[in-house]
């Protein structure tokens, strides 16, 4: 017959003598935001302009909400329908590209770009994004899709665009064939954006990236 085994001396809890587990080692250098990304502490410049893109018998496109920072500017594209977007099957497909570069654009996709003074052309078919390595700076401007939503009549979607224009026109361009609006396009006077992010206010300047 086996023999149970028997704990004596004072009860301890199992957890209390455990060591504790170590401490990760700390970072070299404290990580800082890149260069190229929007600036999480300051305050934007407010450009005062619209500019109405497209407008069909039940569609409609406009460029709103454009801040200037000191190093980009952030501007939304508004899309609004006459008719209700009832069964919401728009949103994803009008603003979300394939995951391959082979995917055929579908005519749900809102296409929009800009073409700025010195002929650089960017668009929402950029599929740099994310650029690697993460942190260092990208070869060239960049427009990068940021936040957006909506539903029914209208959907937004915000834009970042890297660095600041050159100054002279800058001309915005959208197309969406499954709404049957054509290639549309406005243009803004660069020097709007280029005043109001030099209003931007950095909220602490020693923390901004170093170039």
């Amino acid at each position: 017959m086996r023999r149970r085994a028997v704990c004596q001396g004072e009860p301890v809890n199992f957890f209390d003598n455990l060591p504790p587990p170590p401490r990760p080692p700390e970072p070299e250098t404290e990580a800082r935001q890149p260069a190229w990304f929007k600036p999480e502490a300051a305050l934007a410049g407010v450009v005062d302009r619209e500019l109405l893109l497209a407008h069909t018998a039940d569609t409609a496109v406009a460029v709103i909400g454009l801040l200037a920072y000191p190093n980009g500017f952030q501007f939304t594209l508004s899309a609004v329908l006459r008719e209700p977007d009832r069964r919401h099957r728009l949103f994803e497909p009008m603003h979300r590209l394939g995951i391959y570069d082979d995917e055929p654009l579908p005519p749900e996709f809102l296409r929009v770009g800009l073409r700025l003074a010195d002929g650089t052309t960017l668009t929402n078919l950029d599929r740099r994004w994310p650029p690697y390595p993460f942190d260092a700076e990208p070869d060239g401007p960049l427009m990068t899709q940021q936040g957006g939503g909506g539903g029914g009549r209208r959907y937004d979607q915000e834009y970042w665009v890297w660095p600041l224009p050159p100054p002279g026109p800058i001309t915005f361009v959208c197309a969406w064939p499954a709404r049957d609006v054509p290639e549309s396009r406005a243009e803004l006077d660069a020097g709007l954006i280029l005043t109001a992010a030099s209003r931007a206010v950095p909220l602490w300047p020693d923390d901004a990236p170093d170039r």
